[in-house]
């Protein structure tokens, strides 16, 4: 009695090895609108980036005025051999639209159906018709607020919140001067004069790098955060010692109380806590001043308020506030060539691997970044936020 085999005779013969054919290189076009929201200085792209992209073979089309803000020309992104639209549409009609904040719902409009859209998403600011737009027009997007990269970390986060940690200083400092109506009091320290005094709520990156500044210029500084894990790796950063402390309401009003400068950098889950209360702010000196970087989150400080740009500080019991949530764009230049250095390589790297789809298969931090692949909702904390069904990216990308 003969066996069954479920192969015929050819199938049992040895195969040929049939090795996996690399994907060719894909040429992107990429749109690089004007930024639209109040405010917003900064670009995605520099013109240094736009050579080397179109140096690999790709097309840029670029917004005229797009650059202005970071005071690159157009000129200057036509020499690194990007387009110059003078159509607002233009730049929104490439397969790959970068932008720095969100599109509005005009802005999505002009975008063609199943684009790739980089942007940062800026989740408290958004309603669920931003979501129900992209949908409709079958879009993948990536937020680069959401891009973690093989260390775990947020590159382009904590990018600009290194940005603003330096600048909560240089702003406070300019801010103290008689010249802006400040205590005229020079934030560091010279010989014969007490150096100024900066506290600092929050030990994150924004922390840190407004702790470096401020002890850079000579300042004395105190940080206070719950996570005695964070204020241990903040000292060993530092390599100097300074004042650490968990939050506790004596020892942060005695702070305030004595400190000429108070910066908030402390980002809660959904909202920022109240480390300082309006009766703590009301017993601190005369003309001392508040910069509130968590602002966007709410803000640490009980008697904060958004400001803008172009009026970014008010007074509250002789306290000088400032309260801008974008605090990168003000320095949009440096936060640009960040931005850009960060983009750059993801760019080409989605070339090489041979388009969007491929590169999202393999880099996991596109994937990690993606909260829309053809208008499918991918990203659970936009899901619970506006109450949306949504599938996980990994098992629509296989």
């Amino acid at each position: 009695m003969s066996s069954f085999s479920p192969f015929s005779k050819e199938e049992l013969i040895p195969q040929t090895e049939m090795l996996e054919v690399k994907k060719k290189k894909g040429e992107l076009f990429i749109g690089l609108p004007k930024e639209s929201y109040t405010g917003e200085k900064r670009v995605c792209l520099t013109p240094d980036a736009v050579t080397a992209l179109t140096a690999h073979g790709h097309r840029i089309v670029v917004e005229t005025g797009a650059g202005d803000g970071a005071n690159y020309t157009d000129k200057e992104y036509s020499e690194a051999g990007a387009k110059i639209s003078y159509n607002v549409e233009e730049a929104f009609k490439c397969s790959i639209v970068l932008k720095v904040a969100p599109p509005t719902e005009k802005e999505i409009d002009y975008i063609n159906p199943q684009t790739i859209l980089i942007s940062s998403l800026q989740l408290k600011t958004q309603s669920k018709k931003y979501f129900e737009l992209l949908e409709k027009k079958r879009i993948t997007a990536v937020a680069f607020d959401y891009i973690k990269d093989d260390h775990d970390t947020y590159p382009v986060v904590k990018s600009l919140s290194e940005i603003a940690g330096i600048a909560s200083i240089l702003i406070a400092g300019e801010l103290m001067s008689g010249a802006n109506k400040g205590n005229g009091l020079l934030l560091g320290n010279i010989g014969g004069v007490p150096p100024s005094s900066v506290v600092i709520f929050g030990a994150g990156t924004v922390g840190e790098f407004a702790a470096k500044t401020a002890l850079g210029l000579g300042a004395r500084v105190k940080v206070f955060d719950n996570s005695i894990s964070k204020l241990r790796k903040l000292q060993h950063c530092l390599n100097a010692p300074i004042y650490t402390s968990t939050i506790q309401p004596k020892s942060v009003a005695k702070a305030l109380m004595r400190c000429d400068v108070a910066i908030g950098a402390i980002r809660g889950k959904n909202r920022s806590p109240i480390c300082a209360t309006e009766t703590m702010i009301e017993t601190m000196k005369e003309g001392a001043i508040i910069v509130d970087v968590s602002i966007d989150r709410g803000g640490c400080f009980e008697t904060s308020s958004v400001t803008s740009h172009n009026n970014p500080t008010f007074v509250k019991h002789g306290i000088i506030h400032y309260c801008v949530p974008n605090i990168p764009s003000r320095y949009a230049r440096t936060a640009s060539v960040s931005i850009s250095n960060i983009f750059t390589p993801y760019l080409l790297n989605i070339a090489d691997e041979g388009g969007f789809e491929n590169a999202a298969r393999f880099d996991k931090s596109l994937r990690n970044g993606m909260y829309f692949y053809h208008g499918i909702l991918t990203n659970k904390t936009v899901a619970d936020w506006f109450d949306i069904p949504y599938r996980d990216i990994n098992l629509l990308i296989l």
